[in-house]
């Protein structure tokens, strides 16, 4: 959970508490009832992978350098002739690229999934998701721009990644679950695996993928995973709804996940757990 207090009309963090969440506007302090130790976003005994930080300079944003943050599987190896699929991981309004790992520990998520050989080791790169000052308009379709053009060629180029779609997915959540829908759908030749958390669903989603869902034998066999689930308790849930009844109606396969909860990391954490073993397996030739 986050937290902060209002003082003379300023929020501000809590400034005894050395947990920080740092966002894209102000900051917060975050509090944590643990588990028992053995949730997935529990750092445990097994083989860790590295995060490691890509700064990045961008054309489509102006010759501005960003960094991005990068996941590698235990035992990677870029001297090695392996090669991994790669998952592009985005956040929500008002994060940043740190705030997976920070506060959705996405690595150790990962790191027990595939050590517990549920998970296809891979990859994982996390962008910042505002690519235009937090408040104004045109964001997503500037971070598509941003993500395809900038991102997407220098991290696969920079690591060691399996060629081809089908090692290829989005996800994300809130905002970064409507970017990874707008994104993975609109570029089905680039994405086999595309999911939202709690996601902020693109308006108009029956006519503007219409093509996709007028030919459901052609999508199933491109979309190998598609991933969405929300909290019933998420202002953002009845677009859920609305768009598992769509897809059914169409013959789309998918999967939708409801949960009980909010519009918060204790259900991200829990989606992210969910989607990853489908990730990348592979269900028969395209």
């Amino acid at each position: 959970m986050i937290y902060s207090y209002t003082v003379d009309g300023l929020a501000m963090a809590d400034p005894v508490n050395p947990r920080i969440k740092l966002r894209a506007n102000t900051s917060a302090s975050l509090v944590e009832v643990p588990g028992d130790g053995k949730q997935l976003w529990e750092i445990q005994n097994v083989p860790h992978g590295k995060v490691e930080i890509n700064y990045i300079p961008s054309k489509v944003l102006n010759d501005q350098t960003r960094d991005v943050r990068v996941y590698t599987p235990p035992g990677y190896d870029p001297a090695a002739a392996t090669t991994y699929p790669i998952l592009y991981l985005l956040h929500g309004d008002n994060d940043t690229q740190a705030g997976w790992t920070d506060v959705g520990r996405a690595n150790y998520i990962f790191d027990n999934l595939i050590a517990q050989k549920k998970a296809v080791p891979m990859v994982v790169v996390m962008p910042f998701g505002h690519a235009v000052p937090r408040g104004q308009a045109n964001n997503n379709p500037v971070f598509e721009k941003y993500l395809l053009e900038d991102v997407l060629p220098v991290v696969e180029k920079s690591y060691k990644i399996a060629s081809g779609r089908e090692n290829r997915g989005i996800v994300g959540y809130s905002m970064g679950g409507g970017q990874a829908l707008s994104i993975g759908l609109s570029h089905v030749d680039l994405f086999s695996a595309v999911g939202g958390f709690s996601p902020a669903i693109p308006g108009n989603m029956e006519n503007t993928y219409k093509a996709l869902w007028d030919n459901p034998a052609d999508t199933n066999a491109r979309l190998q995973t598609f991933y969405f689930a929300c909290g019933k308790g998420d202002s953002l849930f009845r677009a859920s709804e609305q768009l598992d009844a769509m897809l059914t109606s169409k013959n789309i396969h998918h999967t939708f996940s409801p949960s009980e909860g909010y519009h918060n990391f204790i259900n991200w954490r829990k989606y992210l757990g969910e989607v990853t073993p489908m990730l990348f397996q592979r269900k028969g030739k395209e």
